[in-house]
Formats: C-alpha cells, structure tokens, sequence
C-alpha cells in the first residue's frame, strides 16, 4: 500500500500527457509532468514522496520536504485563516496546523517546532505544536551513556529542552553547554542520567571515561596550537576555562589530573606546559 507522508519506492506504469502513473500493484498515483526524471523506462522503479494535493488526492513528488510522517522539524507560518495557520514544508500545498493544533496562536512569518502525522479519521497529513502529546519517557529506550540524535525544541534559563530520538524529552543543563543554540538545532548528544521520574538529563559530551579522553585530546591540540603553554590551571574561574577550552572546570581539573599523572602536562602557578 501507498504510504502518505513519506517515501515510496513505485513502479513506472504509463506515461501521459500530464505526467507518469506509478503504481505499488495495487494502487496509482500520479508524478506530474514537472517532476519527471530527464531518463526512464516503463516498469522502471523511481522513489518519490506522496502527499496529497489540493484536492485532496495522493500524489507524488520527487522533492524532499522539510518533514516527514511521524516526525519532528523547524517550519515557518505562510498564512493563517479563520481555520489554522499554513506551514511551508517546502512542498507546494501548504501543512495545515488547526487552532486546536497550536501550543499558542500562532504568528504569520514566525517558525515553530511542528510534529506532522496522519489524521486517521480524514486520512490527512496535519501539523502540531503541541509535542508533548507525541513524546513518551514510558517507557524509556535508551541507556546512561548512549549516543543519540537531539532536536533543541525550546530554550529556558534552567536549560536546552531536546527531543531525544524523535521519542523523549530531555534536558541539558545551561551551565554544561558551551554552545550557542536555536530551536531546531538537530545535534548529537549523550545520556548522562535517567531520573526516578522519568526525566532524561542529557549532555552534549561523553560520559566517564571516554569524556576524559575527549577533553583531553582537546587540552594537548590547544596546548600544540599555543606552542605548549595555556594560561590556565585548577585555580583558573570556571569563564576563563570555558572560554578557552568550551568545558566545564570540574571537566578540566579531571583532564589535568589525569595527563599529569600520564606525565604529558606539567602543572604549575602560571599554567599548565606540555612535556
């Protein structure tokens, strides 16, 4: 069966005068005229996305849009009517976002998170700030220290709210985070703790033992960049540090310790040396 919202690998059935017909063996749709590839041979298979078009009927693209089903993206307001706002999602028929749909009303040129899915009772592909709804830390499928795909979502004083996966909320911490970031930001990351209560806290490093090494590898390139010498040492302020090395002190003063006692840096009052 045909799949609305995403990829679809299909069979090249006819051509005619508007287009190709692609079928799965069971189903049609149409590839208009526009989107043809410049070679092709009936029976041939070609991968397109299908939505549906103005008149509410499956058709298919060969363009990528911004979103796909199931799935989390940035997108930007086109308009707003007496019935919701109209997403651009790079495709020619707008992403309907109902009222019901929006976190807070929403604004003409302004970009929001969106979550799009399939509306079982009218079979359309519709869009939703509300991302709650969709994510689940029950149960939770991922593990202390596992690599994984983040979505910055919203930005607060406390910290980086991320989608975690395309499946759970998380949250860095604004103290551990040495980057500037916008909502729709898609960054790796890693898990550092999973709470009693579900929460997810997440950080854009590695965690023990592979997090020294990290920030080590980085301390000796710094140290090779500046001709062996970094003003900085475990009495440096926690800025200074940052501002340098983008890591935490506590991350720095483990490093320290650990190529001192690997007998690559020397530590002394003015800064740290590489042997």
């Amino acid at each position: 069966m045909i799949a609305i919202g995403t990829f679809n690998k299909l069979e090249i059935a006819r051509r005619t005068n508007i287009g190709l017909y692609l079928t799965d063996g069971s189903q049609d749709v149409l590839l208009p005229k526009k989107y043809l590839p410049e070679h092709f041979e009936i029976g041939d298979e070609i991968e397109v996305f299908i939505y549906l078009d103005q008149e509410e009927r499956p058709v298919a693209t060969t363009i990528e849009p911004y979103i796909f089903l199931n799935e989390f993206a940035l997108l930007k307001v086109n308009y707003i009517n007496q019935y919701g706002a109209f997403m651009d999602w790079g495709l020619e028929k707008d992403l309907f976002v109902p009222f019901r749909e929006q976190a807070r009303p929403m604004t003409e040129g302004n970009y929001y998170m969106i979550y799009m899915y399939l509306d079982e009772k009218t079979n359309r592909l519709v869009g939703s700030s509300k991302l709650n709804q969709f994510l689940s830390n029950d149960p939770i499928t991922v593990k202390v220290g596992e690599e994984v795909d983040l979505i910055v979502s919203h930005i607060t004083d406390a910290g980086i709210n991320v989608i975690i996966n395309e499946k759970h909320k998380g949250l860095m911490y604004q103290s551990e985070v040495f980057e500037d970031f916008r909502t729709g930001d898609r960054i790796i990351g890693y898990i550092k703790n999973i709470r009693p209560d579900g929460k997810i806290d997440v950080s854009r490093t590695k965690i023990g033992f592979e997090k020294v090494s990290d920030a080590a590898s980085k301390i000796l390139n710094e140290l090779e960049k500046s001709g062996g010498f970094l003003g900085l040492n475990d009495k440096s302020h926690p800025d200074e540090i940052k501002s340098v090395l983008e890591m935490s002190k506590k991350t720095f003063k483990q490093t320290i310790g650990v190529l001192y006692k690997e007998k690559k840096i020397v530590i002394k009052e003015d800064g740290i040396y590489e042997v």
